[in-house]
């Protein structure tokens, strides 16, 4: 088994891009095959520099990994279209010779001139096809002699001859069978007057050479399968088996989902940052959001695939030894980012501390934060980590440690002080200073402890303590909080408190 994903390097790569890359990866590892990168940059005027290394960056952050490809090589090679343009002339050629295609010389003018006229006569959308090719200028209408002769004179263009009276059909192993009558079909172009092949060409050819079986891409490319149906005819060549993966859709269902629509809706679209090297314009990543790889593979998975059993989180290789392209369903799936900000929680809270820490630690030093140990970050990831949706919120979550509360509170939060846990302030200050222990669970049995014997309910207790150390009325655990602080750092942001909020005023 060959698979391949044959990305165009004309911007960067989006999210449903590497849906297709993955499912292709899945695929291939679950049956032991090869996977193949090859990059189709035929179109030269829509080439935009940096993309193809975009590409690269983007699906190995992702974890999916190539056999072969421009950045690693292979037997295959070369894996850039563009370096493989004389190959392409050659299988051109020949079929011309076998009679599958032919020489077009037609002008820009002459070619709108033949729509213009063919909408005159009531044709809707004229095609270059076998209703008006006997009008134009071609090998198939044109003297031999005439044809050799503009052959080495003027440019032309090598289209494929369509043939009539026709139906294509072919199975589709997510739509089942498939079936075009020829007459809805164009001669295309086949090779361009500069020498390059256009998609058509270029895709079912180096299929061909490359050995790939199977051919697993999105659903635009379904109303080109017909003509790379007839081109592996023409050619002679084993077809590969197709599979058409549905659209990733906008939230509300109504259409494609863009670039625009993540921009509007406020969640990025493309897999890391990109900056666009002609308008400067630049648009945030899943990357650069905070999201883990895992955590973006495991959410585009489910987006078209169902698994068997009834369960969403997935590593890499549990979606390998899962995958089917059997279970991918027909109809378009909506993105819903609250879903994946989810599915990246449950993978940020199964990832192993001395995988979480250096991820953690980079955001810290960015925000030129207090300089604080690796025992210390620790501590603070672990308060923060069971709230948090991805890695920044870590830090806010844990804006207490770098932040002292801003005094006086609100009137909203003030209300929350309770005045008879406030006037023994002096007393629970003292008596914090005393404790010889300051972990987390010793500062919990003292809390409970005190507040008993003070005849406080613990839900009058907490929630003021919790002002005066942090600022806020909700958040991790208070006693976690007071440990990774510190004894010196939890007295004086109680005696800061009691300076606005002490006995007199509440007496």
């Amino acid at each position: 088994m060959v698979l391949r994903f044959a990305p165009s390097p004309t911007g960067p790569l989006h999210i449903g891009g590497v849906r297709t890359a993955l499912y292709n990866y899945l695929l291939a590892r679950r049956y032991g095959g090869r996977f193949i990168l090859r990059i189709e940059d035929t179109d030269q005027t829509r080439f935009v520099p940096g993309a193809e290394e975009y590409i690269i960056e983007a699906l190995s952050w992702c974890g999916i990994v190539f056999d072969e490809g421009p950045h690693i090589g292979g037997s295959h090679a070369p894996y850039r279209q563009s370096e493989r343009k004389a190959i392409y002339g050659r299988y051109a050629h020949q079929l011309v010779e076998r009679g599958w295609a032919y020489y077009a010389f037609d002008t820009e003018e002459e070619l709108e001139e033949m729509r213009r006229r063919f909408e005159a006569a009531g044709m809707v959308a004229p095609q270059y096809n076998a209703i008006t090719r006997p009008y134009m200028k071609n090998s198939l209408t044109l003297p031999p002699d005439e044809v050799q002769e503009r052959l080495h004179t003027q440019p032309y263009v090598i289209r494929f001859l369509v043939p009539r009276g026709r139906e294509v059909r072919f199975y589709d192993e997510i739509r089942g069978w498939v079936s075009v009558h020829t007459k809805e079909m164009d001669d295309k172009v086949l090779l361009k007057s500069d020498g390059m092949p256009t998609y058509h060409l270029a895709n079912v050819v180096d299929d061909h050479l490359m050995g790939v079986t199977h051919v697993i891409r999105g659903e635009e490319w379904l109303p080109s399968t017909p003509l790379h149906v007839l081109l592996y005819e023409a050619f002679g060549w084993e077809m590969p088996k197709f599979a058409h993966l549905p659209l990733l859709l906008r939230p509300d269902g109504g259409g494609k989902l863009s670039k625009r629509d993540g921009d509007q809706l406020g969640f990025p679209v493309f897999p890391l940052r990109w900056k666009d090297p002609h308008t400067g314009e630049t648009s945030e990543g899943y990357r650069e959001r905070g999201f883990l790889p895992t955590g973006v593979i495991n959410y585009l998975a489910l987006l078209g695939w169902h698994p068997a059993e009834e369960k969403e989180i997935f590593t890499m290789e549990e979606l390998i030894q899962a995958f089917s392209i059997e279970r991918v369903s027909k109809s378009g799936a909506r993105f819903d980012y609250e879903k994946a900000r989810w599915i990246n929680q449950q993978h940020l809270r199964a990832l192993p501390m001395e995988a979480l820490l250096p991820l953690i630690r980079p955001l810290w030093e960015a925000r030129q934060l207090p300089p604080v140990s690796d025992e210390q970050l620790t501590a603070l990831i672990d308060i923060a980590r069971e709230r948090a949706s991805l890695l920044p919120e870590i830090i806010e979550a844990v804006r207490f440690f770098y932040e002292l509360p801003t005094l006086p509170l609100s009137p909203e939060k003030e209300a929350k002080i309770n005045s008879s846990f406030a006037e023994a302030f002096p007393a629970w200050i003292a008596e914090f200073r005393s404790l010889s222990s300051w972990e987390a669970h010793d500062l919990e049995g003292f809390i409970k402890a005190r507040a008993k014997a003070a005849g406080l309910p613990l839900g009058k207790v907490l929630p003021t303590l919790r002002l005066a150390l942090t600022g806020e009325d909700a958040g991790p655990s208070l006693y976690a909080i007071m440990a990774v602080l510190g004894k010196a750092e939890v007295l004086s942001r109680l005696e800061r408190f009691m300076s606005v909020y002490g006995v007199q005023r509440w007496v």
